[in-house]
């Protein structure tokens, strides 16, 4: 009886091996803890980040489509990031990728009601959108998850991007995203004329948790409002990471951008993660 229980158990193991090595090549786990690296907005401060998956990769036009059933975006391939996507837009496609797969659902979407905390003029969608924060499903990161991943976790070895001291070597920016690598100052019609463009996922160095393209590629969405002195919640959402179209500066782990809700950008994507 002892060699039917030992086949059952290694073949068992090799399907539970087989199944986290699938989860594994597409997310990585975080450990949490407090803000290590020094060039951190959070460094120094009692912010403590619990343990989630982030995705390695930004969310791929192919990951959209499968789920979404369509592409909006500009400049099409499977494996280029999704952009030109709101907010909205995100945390829908949360919500269905999760239903998909089995998982609870993490947003809780109204699209009748409108949220009473916003208050951008500019939005005329204004979902009321809420958590379930016990659900295992998809979700966007906070601001401070973002920014731990981005930085290396406890792994850091304080760069000013992710994964480098050196923006190009992590990062599709304005300067090298087009036909050849652009010098001087930031310049539109430079820019068209060089067809830049979001790269394919993956191709440029990690960061030391092995995460692709946190500086650079496309903006990505974060859960939160963007709250600083100035401006108080309701007015627009956090995006972090810089794109293809931004400058150096906008690729930095610290630098925080802003957005409305349902504003879209032929660099603006998602990465998406899951509470462990």
């Amino acid at each position: 009886m002892k060699k039917p229980i030992t086949f059952l158990l290694s073949a068992i193991m090799l399907i539970t091996g087989a199944c986290e090595q699938e989860e594994s090549e597409n997310y990585v786990l975080v450990k949490g803890g407090i803000f290590i690296n020094t060039k951190s907005n959070l460094y120094g401060k009692k912010i403590t980040i619990s343990d989630f998956y982030i995705g390695k990769y930004e969310v791929t036009q192919e990951e959209w489509i499968e789920v979404m059933g369509s592409n909006p975006s500009k400049f099409k391939g499977d494996n280029l990031p999704v952009e030109t996507v709101s907010w909205y837009d995100c945390v829908e496609y949360c919500n269905k990728r999760s239903i998909k797969e089995g998982l609870k659902p993490f947003y809780n979407i109204d699209r009748n009601n409108k949220d009473p905390i916003n208050e951008n003029n500019m939005d005329e969608m204004k979902w009321t959108v809420t958590i379930n924060a016990e659900a295992d499903g998809y979700r966007l990161p906070t601001e401070a998850e973002w920014e731990y991943a981005a930085g290396g976790g406890q792994r850091s070895r304080n760069y000013t991007y992710s994964g480098s001291n050196k923006v190009d070597k992590v990062a599709w920016y304005w300067r090298n995203s087009g036909d050849k690598y652009l010098k001087g100052d930031w310049l539109w019609p430079n820019i068209e004329k060089n067809n830049n463009k979001s790269q394919t996922v993956g191709i440029k160095k990690p960061n030391e948790l092995g995460l692709y393209d946190m500086s650079g590629n496309t903006r990505e969405w974060c859960n939160d409002w963007y709250v600083d002195s100035r401006i108080k919640a309701g007015l627009f959402r956090s995006w972090r990471g810089g794109g293809w179209l931004g400058s150096e500066f906008c690729c930095e782990t610290t630098y925080r951008g802003s957005f409305e809700a349902n504003g879209k950008g032929p660099d603006q994507g998602l990465r998406v993660c899951r509470s462990k």
